[in-house]
């Protein structure tokens, strides 16, 4: 496997350590524990996935992987929940609601985007065996040129990164639906789904507290 291609990590623990710094902004009535819990728990939790991935136990990073994505997935959705709850009873202060919604929100891109990157085409690891990405659960705009064209434009061994799906994570928030990607997995086609209601949920809280303001 050529180290030219393989495909950095960093953006992915990036964005999951940011969900648990986003955790910070909320209350602590939309939170289980303190507010530090989680950014120490996804802290510890990828320790050991950085050191299977360097010790080549791609399984057990895989799986590891798999479970710091799902714990911040699992308090992000508890924490919505709880948003939800806040805005019927009114249990939060004007600014406090603003910010959680926001937070949430921008938690919800990252979670996604780590989702989709995590499961593409089998994930990262399987995606460098490959070398090219030719196949997948979205159709990028590289993978419809055809050969010749790819490789006159220096994308013959084109491969999306993490910011290509924070990319599709962003446009499913904002606009709902995919943008330049159609999606072509059934899995992936039911997590923009809940994506795009978890997106529409805080824009919800936002339009409620401005239709009160006004």
């Amino acid at each position: 496997m050529d180290r030219d291609h393989f495909e950095p990590r960093w953006p992915a623990m990036l964005a999951l350590l940011a969900v648990g710094g986003l955790r910070l902004a909320l209350p602590e009535v939309l939170a289980i524990g303190p507010a530090w819990l989680l950014l120490v728990v996804v802290g510890g939790l990828l320790i050991p996935t950085i050191w299977a991935h360097h010790a080549g136990s791609y399984t057990m990073n895989r799986m590891l992987g798999y479970a710091v994505t799902s714990v911040v997935t699992l308090d992000m959705v508890w924490s919505l929940v709880l948003l939800l709850r806040a805005l019927v009873s009114h249990t939060l202060q004007p600014v406090e609601l603003l910010r959680s919604a926001a937070a949430l929100w921008i938690a919800n891109i990252l979670v996604f985007a780590s989702w989709y990157w995590r499961l593409d085409a089998g994930g990262p690891h399987a995606r460098e065996i490959k070398g090219a990405h030719t196949d997948g659960a979205f159709l990028f705009p590289q993978m419809a040129l055809d050969a010749e064209a790819r490789v006159e434009m220096g994308e013959d061994h084109w491969s999306p990164g993490f910011i290509d799906y924070l990319f599709l994570a962003f446009n499913t928030s904002t606009a709902f639906s995919p943008t330049d990607c159609p999606v072509l997995s059934r899995w992936a086609k039911g997590l923009m789904m809940v994506q795009s209601l978890i997106s529409f949920s805080t824009v919800v809280v936002l339009a409620a507290r401005a239709v009160n303001i006004l």
